[in-house]
Order: C-alpha cells, then sequence, then structure tokens
C-alpha cells in the first residue's frame, strides 16, 4: 500500500460514493474508528490517536462491490468494522482511510436443518431471536452477544461462551461457509465452504470482506444459571475440570475465578459468601441433579441459580461476568487493571494454573474460562493483571510461555502475535490472492508487512 491520503478530499469521496451513506464528521468518525482496545495499557498508548478519514455504511452487498471497487482505484485503505466489540484494535484503521461499517447487512436470510444463513452485520441477539422460536441457539458466542454482530465475531473472534461443548471458530465445522468480496479493480464474490473458509477466520478482514456466513447450531436447551463457592481455589478448578469431563451433563458455560477478581462483580457480592472462589456455570435444566450431586461430591455449595432467560431482575445474564466482561467488570472499578489470555493444556493443565498463581500471588487474579481444545477440557486464562509496567507485563507472559502455557498476546494488534506467533501460510497466500494492493486492514497482518519489505 504506497497511496497519499493527505491530498484527498473526503467530502468529494462520499459525493462521488453517494448515494451510498457515508460520515465525514470527525468526532463520529473517530468514535467508529475505535474498539476496547484501551483494555489494554499497552494498545492505549500505541492506539489512543488512531482514526479513520470516512465512514461508509453500505446497505448492501452491490454498494460494498462499489466502495471497494472505488477505493481500490483511489488506492485507499479499508478497516471492516461490525460493532467494534474488539480489544486489541482489529477494527481500528492504523492508516487511516474508509471505516467500512457494516452494521447495515443484518438481514437474517434463512435457516435450515439447524444451520443459518446470514449477513455479517447481523447483530447475534438479532440471529437468535429468529433461530430461537424453532430450538435452535448458536453453539458458542462471546460475553458481548447482546452487541456483537457475526461478521465481526468470526472475523475477529476465537470462542466464548458454549466453547467448554464446541471448542473455538478454528475447529473444524464451527463456521460452514463464508461469502467474500475482494480487494480488486473489479472486486470478486468468492463463496468458500467446508475448510476452505479457515483462511478468513479470525483474519482481521485482511485478506477479504465478509458479507454472509452460514453457521451451524445447538439444539436450545432450558439452562439453568448457577454460582457455586469453594473454600479454595484449587477445589474450584478441580471442579471444573470434573464437570467438563462429565459427558453426562450438558453444560455452556464453566468459569472460575478467585476473590481477588470476584470483588469487582458488583451487582453478584450480595449473593456471595466473602473470600470464595466461585464457578459460573450455565447447565441444562436435565443435568440439574447430576450437577449438584457433583458440586456436594467437591465440597461445593451452590449460592445462587435461576433459569436463563430474560433479565426479571437487576442481575444481568451470568456470562456477562465471564469471558472479557470480567476485565471489564475490573476496570470499571480500576481503570489500572488489564489481562492476559493464555491456554492452560495437558494432562498437568491443573498443575500449570497452581503454579501460575503461586509465581504470580495477587499481581494476577485468577480468571478461567473451560474449554475443548483437541477432544479434552482445558482452560484459558484470561487472567487480570495489576499492570505496573509493559517491561513487568512482557515478564510474566514470558515466564507463562516458558512453563509451557503459550499467551496470546492481548497487547499487540499484530494477528500472528496475537495468536501462535507463527505465519499462516494460507491466510497470506488467500491475502494476495484477494487484495494484491494490501488495502485491506493495512498494518495488522505482519506476514503481508514482512513479504512487501
Amino acid at each position: 500500500m504506497d497511496g497519499d491520503l493527505t491530498s484527498i478530499d473526503w467530502l468529494e469521496v462520499a459525493a462521488d460514493l453517494a448515494p451510498i451513506a457515508c460520515v465525514a464528521d470527525r468526532a463520529l468518525v473517530r468514535q467508529k474508528s475505535r474498539d476496547f482496545f484501551w483494555y489494554s495499557p499497552v494498545l492505549n498508548e500505541k492506539l489512543k490517536g488512531v482514526r479513520g478519514d470516512l465512514v461508509v455504511s453500505p446497505a448492501d452487498e452491490e454498494e460494498v462491490i462499489r466502495t471497494l471497487a472505488y477505493c481500490y482505484r483511489r488506492r485507499i485503505p479499508v478497516t471492516p468494522r461490525g460493532a467494534g466489540t474488539g480489544n486489541y484494535g482489529q477494527a481500528m484503521p492504523l492508516h487511516g482511510g474508509v471505516v467500512l461499517d457494516l452494521s447495515r447487512l443484518d438481514r437474517f436470510l434463512w435457516l435450515k436443518d439447524g444451520v443459518a444463513r446470514v449477513q455479517a452485520g447481523l447483530k447475534l441477539i438479532d440471529l437468535e431471536a429468529h433461530t430461537l422460536p424453532h430450538g435452535w441457539e448458536l453453539r458458542f458466542h462471546p460475553s458481548t452477544r447482546r452487541t456483537a454482530t457475526i461478521g465481526g465475531f468470526v472475523g475477529g473472534g476465537s470462542g466464548g461462551v458454549g466453547s467448554v461443548q464446541f471448542g473455538g471458530l478454528r475447529n473444524r465445522g464451527n463456521v460452514l461457509g463464508l461469502r467474500i468480496v475482494t480487494m480488486e479493480e473489479a472486486p470478486l464474490i468468492l463463496e468458500l465452504k467446508g475448510d476452505a473458509v479457515m483462511p478468513a477466520v479470525h483474519a482481521y478482514g485482511t485478506n477479504g470482506i465478509i458479507t454472509e456466513l452460514e453457521m451451524p447450531l445447538a439444539r436450545a436447551w432450558p439452562w439453568q444459571e448457577m454460582l457455586v463457592a469453594f473454600s479454595d481455589f484449587g477445589q474450584a478448578a478441580a471442579f471444573c475440570d470434573a464437570l467438563g469431563e462429565a459427558d453426562g451433563i450438558i453444560k455452556k458455560l464453566i468459569t472460575a475465578v478467585e476473590w481477588s477478581a470476584v470483588q469487582y462483580f458488583k451487582p453478584l457480592l450480595p449473593l456471595l459468601p466473602q473470600g470464595q472462589a466461585i464457578v459460573l456455570c450455565m447447565i441444562a435444566d436435565s443435568g440439574r441433579e447430576a450437577f449438584a450431586t457433583l458440586v456436594s461430591d467437591r465440597d461445593g455449595k451452590i449460592v445462587f441459580e435461576r433459569a436463563y432467560g430474560p433479565e426479571a431482575d437487576d442481575i444481568p445474564p451470568l456470562y456477562e461476568f465471564t469471558w472479557n466482561h470480567t476485565t471489564l467488570w475490573a476496570l470499571k472499578a480500576d481503570r489500572s487493571i488489564t489481562y492476559l489470555q493464555c491456554l492452560f493444556n495437558g494432562p498437568d493443565y491443573l498443575d500449570k494454573i497452581a503454579r501460575a498463581m503461586a509465581a504470580f500471588g495477587d499481581e494476577t487474579p485468577m480468571h478461567l474460562e473451560f474449554t475443548h481444545v483437541d477432544g479434552r477440557v482445558a482452560a484459558f486464562g484470561l487472567q487480570l493483571v495489576r499492570y505496573t509496567s509493559e517491561k513487568r507485563l512482557y515478564e510474566i507472559i514470558h515466564w507463562l510461555e516458558a512453563n509451557g502455557c503459550p499467551v496470546a498476546d492481548p497487547h499487540t494488534f499484530i494477528l500472528e502475535d496475537g495468536g501462535m506467533k507463527t505465519v499462516d501460510e494460507a491466510q497470506l497466500a488467500f491475502k494476495r490472492q484477494n487484495d494484491p494492493l494490501g488495502l485491506l486492514n493495512p498494518g495488522k497482518m505482519k506476514a503481508w508487512s514482512q513479504s512487501c519489505s
């Protein structure tokens, strides 16, 4: 990408693109140029001044195509955006240019045999409003279910509530189809199926604009929300492991949080015994009795339960205290807090968790999201961090990695560094094919930058 944006008249661009909806107002463009990057003090320092030049909001795929063709001719970078609920700058336009707001592509297209076809800008909560009356729900979703879009989730997310049963987005079969528009002089429409979708999943929109998706669904169960208290975090983690392995109990959420992180859950505090570790669960109603027996066997105590559904009181859905909402609750009380994302995996993963807690104590209050990795129960550590410096933050990260706990760094906007720190050759080849000038979300894919240097 080598275009010079300084001479561009953005009001003229908006006029050229009319009647496609465009916004050039600086304050509104800045608002649409931001996500939740400020969860990270490192990213906050690097990205706080980032903004686009024009927000373009196409109403349909033809307007997406027209926008991309125009920007290709003018060498204008394009950064796609859903609801902006990401945490590491995925949707922030590092090089300015057009912010492509896809939220108006929000149609539910069809439902057939447990598969939904939808447009990328459809909110997850609205997707399920169509499917739940037919007995189907998303296999898993982020804690931002009420605000996130399906395209933003697939393009920038990884897993979430339900991953304890189904794994993550990059597990084969969890995304069935994608419709992609390329960034070329004459943009093409690609229909991807099966494994062909993988290069575009969690690619930050760097190698194609997702306009439609086919997502497999799960049977919607009557869910029970549960809070279980344990006197010791080790007991809580062992219970979560046993529950994860209990194949006869259908579950959607298993989250363990030690007290020094639980203390930030203001709406839940009246329900919770002081100083105890808490496990947050969603269990199918049919497993209620077996669940209660397992709790008793593991010396826990159910301190709250209710049927999951539209909130009838002042307590949000329990999933809004899990995954990255845990960090958000802490940040409401203390803006110096940040977080990590690591994987505790393998037959000794509970021991790895214990060693990490012993090494860092209250500097990193533990928060675990239990999931399935390679067919086995594992835990993602989304532990909080009492931030003091970038140097100390990376000392913690390096310790975790040296002790067999790989970290998906949430303090970088670089695609590869936020993942497994290796080049995904399929993603890179897909970008070369679909975005030959490197105009899509530039600056996010290290492999592309290195190949062009």
